[in-house]
């Protein structure tokens, strides 16, 4: 029942929040939100389950699909979209699917989210295989359209995940790998946006840059795949050169032209002194990564 998920209490720290300045409600919040990273250690392990099945995915062509209603699949759509800049990944790689499509990205559409079917739909509409790797959000971990989408997923042989902010989440039955991040009752009673969103979005963090990592989308702490869509990627991607392969900015000017934009293919390029047809070489013999390429 609702009323017996944590996330749905009441805040005893908040009871007068309306009698509050406004300075003692951030400090409140603030507070509030330092419980979230702990909650998350707690839940290191699974995550790391979950890091595993994407890597795995990745690896056998396979895709990272999340999926979500109200601000857990905004949130997976945030981060499935920065995947593609931020790693140079096709927007088909890492996906976000939200209860009610584009439209609720931006409006809330009432009654989408409680049904299963729907679920199941939307992950029939993307064509979903063995090969991929599903991971249902929902902080409540009881929304019927994450059911559905798991249950689907796992009829497809697919791997399966679960997110949620209460323990003994419903979802968890249905996914393979159950994170439950027990961020306990909001500042505001219900509104799940605030502390269980931002544990949501700190888990999402965590999964597809480790899983990028794991796959060669990074090489020291440097975003080696980067794609170079405006002026100031550009910039970066030069500067990225430029610590990788501790050259000057003109040096750095010069591989970036010569890999045609390439940033992986330009620092091999400097740092074994090769042409680029070499350096893509190497690059696709070690599978993308640049440390194996040195």
């Amino acid at each position: 029942m609702l009323e017996n998920l944590s996330t749905e209490k009441r805040n005893t720290n908040t009871m007068k929040m309306d009698e509050m300045s406004v300075l003692e409600i951030l400090q409140t919040m603030n507070r509030e939100d330092t419980l979230v990273p702990k909650a998350i250690e707690n839940e290191l392990e699974t995550i790391e389950h979950a890091v595993q099945k994407s890597i795995g995915s990745f690896q056998a062509g396979g895709r990272l699909i999340y999926i979500g209603a109200g601000t857990s699949g905004r949130l997976g759509i945030l981060d499935a979209v920065e995947c593609v800049p931020t790693f140079g990944v096709s927007p088909e790689q890492v996906v976000g699917i939200i209860a009610g499509g584009a439209e609720a990205i931006k409006t809330a559409i009432e009654g989408v989210e409680d049904k299963a079917q729907f679920g199941m739909d939307d992950l029939k509409a993307v064509s979903l295989t063995a090969a991929d790797t599903v991971i249902g959000i929902a902080a409540s971990g009881r929304t019927p359209y994450v059911i559905g989408a798991l249950q689907y997923a796992k009829q497809i042989g697919a791997e399966t995940v679960a997110i949620s902010c209460n323990k003994g989440a419903e979802i968890s039955d249905y996914a393979d790998t159950a994170i439950e991040i027990e961020t306990g009752a909001e500042v505001l009673t219900g509104s799940t946006r605030l502390k269980a969103g931002t544990a949501q979005k700190l888990v999402l963090n965590m999964i597809s840059t480790a899983a990028m990592i794991g796959i060669g989308k990074v090489y020291g702490n440097l975003m080696v795949d980067v794609q170079a869509t405006n002026e100031k990627l550009v910039e970066r991607s030069k500067r990225i050169i430029m610590d990788a392969a501790q050259v000057d900015y003109e040096t750095a000017q010069r591989y970036y032209e010569r890999a045609d934009g390439h940033v992986k293919t330009a620092i091999v390029m400097s740092l074994l002194d090769c042409t680029k047809e070499q350096a893509i070489i190497k690059l696709e013999t070690a599978g993308g990564f640049v440390r194996k390429a040195l």
